[in-house]
């Protein structure tokens, strides 16, 4: 503390660069502060800073296993989100000087680099604006920052005497009941499980906080009523959804796609008070929709689009500006390619020709190269055992292929399974059959060279927030990815499709994504792609959300063949 502090006696007032004489380590109260990387000016990019503390005197059951020392270190990164807002005053002086900031955390609870829990110590890492007065050092107020409201921090965000024990053994322990649920699902016969007092509803279409006023409790029907037992918890019941096709029907704004959402986030953990614990899919499970204008390349749809006029093959199609149905159908495609057992469907966001065609229309148009959806939702299940849960309140032909349906009305959830065979033998379509064989699309081989990451003399592939990739000079538009949970996953896929494209060899899509998590899986977070200082922006993607990045770079070149 003493060798800080005559640093700061000495750079006082001299220009903005004085501050890099900061950088190394030092031994403070019951914590060492390293300062990896120092900013060039107030307006750059902020200094990275961590704080480890001497000892880790936390119950060691709170990170006993992998779940749990995922779920304590999201835990302690919430805490020290907390006491940052009320212990370090914030902007004073240029630029960004003042602020102390942790990854931003979501409503889910996912790997991150923010954090890392030992059994010798607690590690956070932040980011920190050090202060300037115009572009000079102002030595008094960084001196505040590091020497009063950081130690503060430590004290009350990462140990014991700070941090409420029973508060993280429930945020843990939620999340170990919610890991263990989805992992039961296989066996259950289970493609879903929402747990009855779930509250689905969120504040707003902008926010992913649950809604707090008027919100109806989910309570499953009796017909799907399942209990199931945690290890924490005990025993728990709610809807189990079995494997095959489920219709969600019901009239607008009555909850259809609210459900349909909860099941989307269903791959991630969620943190106690979201609402929805205990609402989990399975963990490959992929929302599909029409995307206009997105970029296919060397995607086989031939499984859903056949030959195009002028005999132009669907098993290796490319476009520079999709179509709602073609990329409705590359999107299932990229799905399948990369794993899936649960396809998650909503009409609202579907082209509207690729989820149906009538029989009149049939009988008019005999060139017709689209095989619509509903042809293909049975031979999924039926070939590749792939299920489906589609959301329709306007196409009834849904009813013919549905193994289950379920109405919803002012938000309460009824079986109406009976009463659709009803309606089935009322109103009869004829010639439906719906009938056919599925197979998986062919895989591709993507062409690295094809993705430049050069702008200017630098090379570049990183992040501009939850939905843009930059990656030299191409934006990457990722905002249809609608299981993407924060902007840490999508730094970290741009970093691993630099690396890909850095290698320069050809592989298969699924290859590269496989290689890359079993590197993180092996190595950790922290060996993801080049970086200066700490790389503490960092959360875990899944594969599906990988794949489908590397499927959207407009330079892509890839082919089936």
């Amino acid at each position: 503390m003493q060798r800080l502090r005559s640093i700061f006696d000495r750079i006082g007032r001299k220009g903005y660069g004085a501050y890099k004489d900061l950088q190394g380590s030092y031994d403070l109260e019951g914590f060492t502060l390293f300062i990896d990387k120092v900013q060039r000016d107030p307006f750059a990019p902020p200094s990275l800073i961590r704080v480890r503390t001497s000892q880790n005197r936390f119950d060691s059951m709170l990170f006993s296993n992998p779940v749990r020392r995922v779920a304590f270190e999201d835990f302690l990164t919430r805490s020290v989100e907390k006491v940052l807002r009320r212990a370090v005053r914030g902007s004073r002086g240029s630029g960004g000087s003042g602020r102390i900031e942790i990854q931003r955390t979501s409503q889910v609870v996912l790997p991150r680099t923010s954090m890392v829990v030992t059994e010798g110590y607690v590690e956070a890492r932040m980011a920190a604006g050090l202060p300037a007065r115009g572009r000079t050092v102002d030595a008094r107020a960084a001196k505040a920052m590091l020497l009063e409201e950081l130690p503060r921090v430590v004290r009350e965000a990462l140990t014991p005497a700070g941090v409420d024990e029973t508060r993280a053994r429930e945020h843990v322990e939620t999340v170990e009941d919610a890991n263990h649920l989805r992992e039961q699902l296989p066996g259950l016969g289970l493609v879903a499980f929402l747990a009855d007092g779930a509250v689905l509803p969120r504040e707003s279409g902008a926010s992913d906080r649950p809604l707090r006023e008027g919100a109806v409790a989910f309570e499953s029907p009796e017909e799907f009523r399942t209990t199931v037992e945690l290890p924490n918890r005990g025993s728990i019941s709610g809807m189990g959804l079995p494997e095959g096709v489920t219709l969600v029907a019901g009239g607008g704004f009555h909850g259809k796609s609210t459900l349909l959402s909860a099941l989307a986030w269903g791959v991630y953990d969620h943190a106690p008070g979201d609402g929805r614990e205990y609402v989990v899919a399975r963990a490959d499970s992929v929302k599909v929709r029409a995307e206009d204008g997105r970029s296919v390349a060397g995607v086989d749809i031939s499984g859903m689009i056949g030959e195009l006029p002028g005999g132009r093959s669907t098993m290796n199609f490319s476009t520079p500006n999709a179509s709602g149905s073609t990329s409705q159908a590359a999107n299932i495609a990229e799905a399948l390619e990369i794993g899936t057992s649960l396809l998650l469907v909503d009409e609202d966001t579907s082209a509207t020709n690729f989820m149906v065609r009538d029989e009149r229309m049939r009988k008019l148009v005999n060139k017709e190269p689209i095989s619509p959806f509903i042809d293909l939702v049975r031979p999924l299940y039926d070939s590749l055992n792939i299920s489906t849960i589609v959301v329709a309140g306007g196409v009834g032909d849904y009813l013919d292929v549905a193994d289950r349906v379920i109405l919803m009305e002012d938000y309460e959830t009824y079986d109406a399974t009976e009463r659709a065979r009803e309606v089935r033998e009322s109103f009869p379509v004829p010639g439906a059959a719906h009938t056919g064989e599925a197979r998986p699309p062919r895989g591709r081989r993507v062409r690295a060279s094809s993705i430049d990451l050069r702008r200017g003399k630098r090379e570049t592939a990183r992040s501009k927030g939850s939905s843009t990739i930059e990656l030299g000079r191409e934006r990457v538009d990722l905002s249809y990815l609608e299981q993407l949970a924060e902007a840490g996953q999508t730094e970290a896929i741009a970093r691993a499709i630099g690396e890909f494209a850095s290698e320069g060899e050809s592989q298969g899509v699924e290859e590269v994504v496989r290689r890359t998590l079993g590197s993180v899986e092996r190595d950790g977070l922290d060996s993801l792609g080049n970086f200066r200082g700490h790389p503490g922006e960092l959360s875990l993607p899944r594969p599906q959300e990988m794949a489908a990045a590397i499927n959207r770079i407009r330079s892509l070149e890839a082919s089936t063949e």
